[in-house]
This record gives C-alpha cells, sequence and structure tokens, in this order.
C-alpha cells in the first residue's frame, strides 16, 4: 500500500460490476450480459473510480478487464444513457463526455498493466475501453465496432482518435472511426489492434495465464515500462532518450534488479518484490 493515502478506506466491492483480488491479479467483469453488458452512467462512474483507487493497492499488480456472457461491452446503453441524454443542457453534456473521458485516461495513467479479455461484441465505448488497455487478448468470435459516427457523433471519441493512431496507424485509424465498420478478430490481429487471437472457449484461462505472468513479474519493471511507452508518445527522440536514462538509473538501484544479479550467479529463479 502506498504511504500517501487519505483516511480512506479501499472500496472492497463495487455496485455496477463484479471486482475481485486473486494473488496479485485484480478482474473487473462487466456483468450486464442481458444487454451485452452496455454501459450505464453508473457503470462508468465506477469504473473511473476503481481506477484512481487500485493504484494505491499493494495487493493488486495487474488488472484484467472481460465481460460477463457473450460480449465484452456494446458501449453506452442507448436507454439508460442515450434515451436519457436527449434534450439534456450542454453542461450535463459536458460532464457525462469528461466522465467518460477519464475512464480511458486513468487506464493509461495506471502504473500498472491492463489487460482486456475481449469475449465477443466490443463496441462504441467498449471498444475504447479495450483499446485502452495494454495488451487485449481476443476470443476468435470478437468484434470490434468503433461505431460513433454511425450514431452521428464524432468518431473521436474518449481518446480513440489519440489511441487508435498509435495503435494501428493513422491512415487505417482514420479509415476505421470515419467508417464505423465492424472489425472481426482475424482482422483485428493483423493490424495490431489484437495482441492475439484464441478460441473462445481458451479465452479465460489464456487471460489468466497472461495476467499471473505479469502479476508474478517485476511489478516497478512493469510499471516504469507502462510508463515510458505513454509519456514518450509525445517527445522528440532526445527527450525520450534522457527520460529513459533517469527511470534506468533509479531501477538499477532498486532491490529487483539486485535481485536478478543475486539469482543469475546462484543459477536461481530471481524472487521479485516490485521494489
Amino acid at each position: 500500500m502506498s504511504p500517501h493515502r487519505a483516511s480512506a478506506g479501499f472500496t472492497e466491492s463495487w455496485d455496477h460490476f463484479r471486482f475481485a483480488i486473486d494473488d496479485g491479479v485484480a478482474t473487473v467483469t462487466l456483468d450486464r450480459p442481458d444487454r451485452l453488458n452496455a454501459l450505464t452512467f453508473d457503470v462508468y462512474a465506477d469504473l473511473r473510480d476503481l481506477l484512481a483507487e487500485i493504484e494505491h493497492r499493494d495487493d493488486v499488480r495487474v488488472l484484467v478487464i472481460t465481460g460477463e456472457g457473450r460480449g465484452f461491452c456494446s458501449g453506452g446503453d442507448v436507454d439508460d444513457i442515450i434515451g436519457e441524454l436527449q434534450g439534456a443542457d450542454a453542461r450535463t453534456l459536458l460532464d457525462f463526455t469528461r466522465m467518460t473521458g477519464a475512464v480511458v485516461e486513468r487506464m493509461r495513467r495506471l502504473p500498472m498493466p491492463i489487460v482486456a479479455a475481449v469475449n465477443g461484441t466490443a463496441a462504441g465505448a467498449g471498444a475504447v475501453i479495450a483499446l485502452a488497455a495494454d495488451l487485449r487478448l481476443v476470443a476468435e468470435s470478437a468484434r470490434f465496432h468503433f461505431l460513433f459516427t454511425k450514431v452521428g457523433l464524432a468518431g473521436a471519441d474518449m481518446g480513440s482518435a489519440y489511441l487508435l493512431p498509435r495503435v494501428v496507424g493513422l491512415g487505417r485509424a482514420t479509415e476505421i472511426l470515419l467508417f464505423g465498420d465492424p472489425i472481426d478478430a482475424a482482422e483485428a490481429e493483423r493490424i495490431g489492434l489484437a495482441n492475439r487471437v484464441v478460441p473462445d472457449a481458451d479465452l479465460a484461462a489464456e487471460a489468466e495465464a497472461m495476467a499471473r505472468r505479469l502479476a508474478d513479474g517485476p511489478a516497478t519493471a512493469h510499471a516504469a515500462t507502462k510508463v515510458l511507452i505513454s509519456r514518450e508518445l509525445d517527445m522528440d527522440l532526445g527527450s525520450a532518450i534522457e527520460m529513459e536514462a533517469f527511470a534506468q538509473a533509479l531501477l538499477m538501484a532498486g532491490d529487483d534488479h539486485a535481485e536478478f544479479y543475486r539469482a543469475f550467479k546462484a543459477g536461481d529463479t530471481p524472487r521479485w518484490t516490485g521494489r
């Protein structure tokens, strides 16, 4: 646990999705399967607040996000969000769009890896949440659908116009965001949107194995890697090299690097502490 925390305790259960921690692996399971895990105002708010909280826990080293049933997340609920916002004033709309963006911003700022286990439809905001993860493990039946223009809104939503070109390239991202056509799992893997595609029946086990590998590894090194990848997207090369030099020097003085050397000399397996 970080020593620099306010007096409020951690939230151990959340009302609008399932949340569990198992030996360093935290899992968020969106659980409105009858609506393909469509998001509500409350789900957004809980995700935003969880992401602000979880980085201060010392019992979590990796976060997995997945969905219950046959969908990952079908985006904002048509009735509970789109219908409710019809006729809303500008302040209400801006409060909502800022809240949705905060989910993605906090995902990218979180100093631990996030794995999206995409088990079916990932549409609209659901596609962006998967995009904002560090790794996307995708079931063969999954489909991504950045459908914002198809509902009369900008294809740029929740940071998608920032993140998607950096994942698949500018030209391909422009096509995806302008037309809003669905992308199946094979195409997602081909263009780099999916890190790996697996049979539907294997998704949970593969996600668990990927998360376990991360959770059992050097947490500080993983955190530094994620932070540097994110920050260097908008840096010139000289600034990036200098930032990496400082980060690497700090890690060289850390316990995990010393543990690597001890284990190497002893022919042993490193026992990482995340320090």
